[in-house]
C-alpha cells in the first residue's frame, strides 16, 4: 500500500473540490478498514509512528524552522510564534505523547451496557468509531500528530486541513506518520493532510465532503470556530474562547494562590487554558490582592483591574467592559475584586466562556459549591487552570476541548471519538 505523496497523488488534479472530493472517497474507504483494525495493530501503528517522528526529526525541525521564519517576517504575534514553534524538547514531547495514547485501552468493542430482555433477547450497546473525523487547525503543528494518532486509536479516519502558518510542519509530520501506518498495515489514507493553503478547503469540509465527513473539530482562534460554527454542515465539537477565570476565595491559602495563579496566567500564555481573568474575594483583599497583583506584574503580565485592583498598585491600568470576557492569549490579565462566592460565580456565568475555571480555597463546602455551580466544562479547587489538557487528564493527548453539551465536553480523548451502536442476539424472537 503505497505511502501518500502529497504533491503527485494529485497531480492534474487542478480542481481543488475534485482533491479535496478525492481525500474523502479515500478517508472514508480507510475509516472502514480502521474500523476493523485489532487493537494490537492500531498500537504497533502508533509505535511506529513515534518511531518515525523521531526518526524525521531533522525534516521536522528544518520545515518547522521555515513556518517559524515566515511567521516573523509577517510579524505574527509572540503567542502564535511560541504556539508555532518546535524544538527538540516539543518534538520529543510529541512522539511519547503517540506511544502514551497507544498504551491506552482500546476505546473500541467496549460494552457499555447489556439488558436482558424478558422475552430473551439480549442487547448490547458497544462502542464503535465515529468514522471520519475532520480537524481544522492553525498554528499548532503538534495538533497533527495529536489528532491523527487520537483518531488512529479510535479506529477513525482523519482529515487534517492545517493553518498557512504550520502548513509546511504538518506535511512533515503527516508524512512521518503516513510512513508509519503503511509499515504496520494500516491505510496510509487513514491520516491525510490537505495538501493546499486554499482557504476554499476548509469550506468544503464544512460542507461534508459529500457525506464522507462525520463530525468536524476546529482547533484556533474565535475567527476559525465561528465559522465553523456557522457554516458546518456535519456535528462540530469545539469551544469559542478560553476565558479562564482563578477566584481566589476568603480562606485560600496565599501562597498556594500566588503559585497557582502564576502557573495558570503565565506558564504557557497562548493555550486556551491560561487564565485569563483574576477574581479576589474581598474578605481577603486586604492580605492577599496586593501580594497576588505584585507578582503578576513582577513577572512582566500586564493587569487590567478594577478601582480596587487599580489601588492595589500604581502599574495597573483600568479595565474595560470588553476586558472582563477578552481571551487574550498573552501576558495580559483583567482582575477585580469580587463580594464572595455568590459575586464569583456569576461573575464566571456572565463573562465566561464555559471552558476552565479554577477556585483556591480552604474551605471545602465553598469548593464544593463552586465545583456544582459553575457551569464550565472543566472546573478545578486549588489546581492550575493549565491541567485543562487530554494529557494531563490521562488521555495521552486531545484533539481539542469542547465546551459543548452533546456528546463530548472537555478534553477530547479516544473514548470522545467512539460513539456506539446496539447489537441484539436472539434465539428466533418474532414480535407479536
Amino acid at each position: 500500500m503505497p505511502v501518500l505523496n502529497l504533491r503527485s497523488d494529485f497531480a492534474g488534479m487542478d480542481d481543488l473540490p475534485a482533491q479535496m472530493a478525492e481525500i474523502g472517497r479515500r478517508a472514508r474507504a480507510a475509516a472502514r478498514l480502521m474500523a476493523l483494525a485489532s487493537a494490537q495493530t492500531k498500537d504497533i501503528a502508533l509505535r511506529t509512528i513515534a518511531e518515525r517522528l523521531r526518526a524525521s526529526r531533522e525534516t521536522i525541525l528544518r520545515e518547522n524552522a521555515r513556518d517559524v521564519a515566515a511567521a516573523e517576517a509577517a510579524g505574527q504575534s509572540r503567542a502564535l510564534i511560541d504556539r508555532l514553534t518546535l524544538d527538540d524538547a516539543r518534538l520529543a514531547g510529541m512522539a511519547d505523547a503517540v506511544e502514551k495514547i497507544g498504551a491506552l485501552a482500546d476505546p473500541v468493542g467496549r460494552q457499555l451496557a447489556a439488558i436482558e430482555r424478558p422475552n430473551g433477547l439480549l442487547i448490547e450497546r458497544v462502542a464503535v468509531p465515529l468514522g471520519v473525523i475532520g480537524v481544522i487547525f492553525e498554528s499548532r503543528p503538534n495538533v497533527t500528530a495529536d489528532a491523527g494518532a487520537l483518531c488512529l486509536k479510535a479506529g477513525n479516519a482523519a482529515i487534517l486541513r492545517a493553518g498557512s502558518d504550520s502548513h509546511r510542519s504538518a506535511v512533515a509530520i503527516a508524512r512521518a506518520m503516513s510512513e508509519g501506518l503503511v509499515a504496520a498495515g494500516l491505510p496510509a489514507d487513514a491520516i491525510q493532510i490537505v495538501p493546499t493553503r486554499d482557504r476554499a478547503a476548509v469550506g468544503a469540509m464544512l460542507a461534508g465532503l459529500d457525506g464522507c465527513i462525520d463530525v468536524i473539530v476546529p482547533r484556533g482562534g474565535r475567527g476559525l470556530v465561528e465559522r465553523v460554527q456557522a457554516e458546518a454542515r456535519v456535528p462540530v465539537f469545539a469551544h469559542l474562547d478560553g476565558v479562564c477565570h482563578v477566584y481566589v476565595a476568603a480562606c485560600a491559602d496565599l501562597d498556594m494562590a500566588r503559585s497557582l495563579l502564576l502557573n495558570s496566567k503565565l506558564r504557557r500564555t497562548g493555550i486556551c487554558g491560561a487564565a485569563e481573568t483574576l477574581l479576589v474575594d474581598r474578605a481577603c483583599a486586604g492580605t492577599h490582592l496586593v501580594p497576588l497583583v505584585t507578582a503578576l506584574l513582577d513577572a512582566g503580565c500586564a493587569v487590567r483591574g478594577d478601582e480596587a485592583v487599580q489601588a492595589a498598585d500604581p502599574r495597573v491600568t483600568p479595565a474595560s467592559e470588553a476586558d472582563w470576557r477578552t481571551e487574550y492569549l498573552d501576558a495580559i490579565i483583567s482582575a477585580r475584586v469580587v463580594d464572595g462566592l455568590d459575586a464569583a460565580i456569576q461573575h464566571i456565568e456572565t463573562h465566561g466562556s464555559h471552558h476552565t475555571d479554577a477556585i483556591v480555597t480552604g474551605d471545602r463546602e465553598e469548593a464544593t459549591r463552586f465545583l456544582a455551580e459553575v457551569d464550565s466544562a472543566i472546573v478545578t479547587h486549588n489546581a492550575s487552570t493549565q491541567f485543562a489538557d487530554g494529557g494531563e487528564f490521562g488521555f495521552g493527548a486531545e484533539i481539542g476541548i469542547a465546551t459543548g453539551r452533546m456528546h463530548a465536553r472537555g478534553p477530547v480523548g479516544v473514548e470522545q471519538l467512539t460513539t456506539f451502536k446496539y447489537r441484539v442476539h436472539g434465539s428466533g424472537q418474532t414480535r407479536p
